[in-house]
């Protein structure tokens, strides 16, 4: 279906798998953000922990080869480097008056050691705290501690490295591993999930489908019911529901088939014993009688309307077939000639075939004729007509009457409405349901029906219907709108002058 919204299976899905991902992501980057906190409290207790084991060594250790105390820092963090090996992603080297002198035994993700910008900024680093440094390693920790000893006068640092990076890849590798297994996870719900939200959505799609088999004419498809959950109470009010509508629709029909059976048998039995009457009696009784016959004919065309309007709704309203919509407009305009005398003319007629329903549209294009008549005189013009135009089929009734007020041209079309504008000195026939019929068969064409002013003065009523399969035969289409006109004249001429 054109424009279709995406199905409740997919939304439920959809909002399913947004719900895991979200339920699986938040905490993989959360444990990630916790990782990488606790890692770096660790890396900044390791250097702190270094620096209390080099102070202790100052106070406790002697110079291997003197056996004496140290007597410059130099020798001092040598012999420290010597006996206390950094763990692992770690690094020790000393810096004396500006420069590396050694570093820790064992290898390291960098020798910062050997970077001269490196080695200079922890030669003017001038406190003990903690900082951060980039590498070609990544993010490092570090730590500078001075050692100054009595007797030496050198600059002497230690400088305490930890490769955060390096210590991070195994927590980070872990953070892949869970986002990996989080997404065939993810894979593997979302399968699951649109087969069980499958087999819980088709009682709804069960519903759709008969809903869809169901039409006036056909009221007789059910669901099954099975069990008693929910979708089975859904299924058996769907049931219930198609009962009522059912019942309805036949009560509606039967009490049209009755309604129009009592009101034309005493229609024909009046008019019987009237054609029975003398015809020869009085001139009083003879209007009497005609005015009967006048209100007789009238009643049965207000039930014939109605009848017809009740059935406009049902499937087998139309019945569909290639007509001409020359023959149409002619034909039209040669039986329009009995309703009154006016300058009856064929304005223009597309020579092409279409797939439409002759008979109701001939009865839509009378009833405009009609109404045309009641609004004008006998001088009047009232034109018949069709186009093709743009894959739309146009037939019009126009007339030089009164017109049709602004305010009239919605409403002329609703049951029971009768406009103004009506010749002077002619009282209204009718009940307004002329023009809604031409609206049921308009639209049972999926087309409209409208109304124009004419500039000239009067009014244009316009049947527009969608060409379905369009032919040409015999004169092309494309022939001007005058010859077309005047061709059409010329068969009507051959059908009968006008009254």
């Amino acid at each position: 279906m054109i424009g279709r919204t995406i199905s409740a299976r997919s939304r439920i899905v959809g909002w399913m798998l947004l719900l895991l991902g979200a339920a699986l992501a938040v905490p993989t980057f959360g444990i990630t953000i916790v990782w990488q906190a606790e890692l770096d409290r660790q890396v900044d207790a390791r250097l702190l922990s270094e620096a209390d084991k080099l102070r202790t060594f100052a106070r406790t250790s002697r110079d291997p080869y003197t056996g004496e105390r140290f007597t410059t820092g130099a020798a001092l963090l040598t012999a420290f480097m010597a006996v206390h090996r950094p763990e692992h992603n770690s690094a020790f080297f000393s810096v004396v008056d500006g420069r590396a002198d050694r570093r820790s035994p064992g290898p390291a993700p960098a020798r910062l050691d050997r970077d001269p910008t490196v080695v200079a900024l922890m030669a003017r680093t001038a406190d003990t705290r903690i900082r951060w440094l980039d590498s070609p390693a990544g993010k490092v920790r570090y730590g500078v501690v001075p050692v100054q000893l009595a007797g030496d006068h050198a600059d002497t640092r230690l400088v305490l490295l930890s490769f955060r990076d390096q210590e991070l890849r195994q927590e980070l590798h872990m953070a892949r591993l869970l986002l990996a297994s989080g997404c065939f996870a993810l894979v593997v719900a979302g399968l699951a999930s649109w087969l069980v939200a499958g087999r819980v959505l088709a009682p709804i799609r069960l519903v759709r489908q008969t809903a869809e088999r169901i039409s006036e004419t056909d009221l007789s498809q059910r669901l099954p019911v099975r069990g008693s959950d929910d979708v089975a109470a859904l299924a058996e009010t769907f049931n219930h529901m198609l009962d009522r509508l059912s019942g309805a629709f036949t009560a509606q029909r039967r009490f049209l088939d009755e309604v129009a059976h009592e009101l034309r048998t005493p229609i024909t039995v009046l008019r019987g014993h009237l054609e029975l009457m003398d015809e020869d009696a009085g001139s009083r009784h003879r209007q009497t009688r005609a005015l009967l016959f006048d209100e007789l004919d009238r009643m049965r065309r207000i039930v014939d309307d109605l009848l017809l309007l009740a059935r406009a709704e049902r499937p087998d309203f139309l019945t569909l077939g290639q007509t001409s919509l020359t023959d149409l407009v002619v034909d039209a305009a040669a039986k329009a000639q009995a309703l009154g005398r006016r300058h009856w003319a064929v304005a223009e007629v597309a020579d092409v075939h279409v797939h439409l329903d002759e008979q109701r549209v001939t009865q839509a294009l009378m009833q405009l004729a009609a109404n045309a008549v009641g609004h004008t005189g006998e001088g009047d013009v009232i034109e018949i007509g069709s186009r093709l135009l743009r894959g739309r089929v146009l037939l019009w009734v126009a007339d030089t009457g009164p017109g049709v007020a602004p305010e009239d041209r919605e409403r002329i079309f609703q049951c029971f409405y009768q406009g103004g504008n009506a010749v002077p000195g002619r009282a209204a026939t009718g009940i307004g349901l002329g023009l809604a019929l031409v609206r049921e068969i308009a639209q049972a064409h999926d087309g409209a029906v409208r109304v124009e002013e004419v500039p000239e003065g009067g009014a244009r009523f316009v049947i527009d219907l969608p060409a379905l399969h369009p032919t040409t035969e015999g004169t092309p289409f494309e022939q001007d709108s005058d010859s077309r006109g005047r061709g059409a004249n010329r068969r009507l001429r051959r059908k009968g002058p006008a009254p």
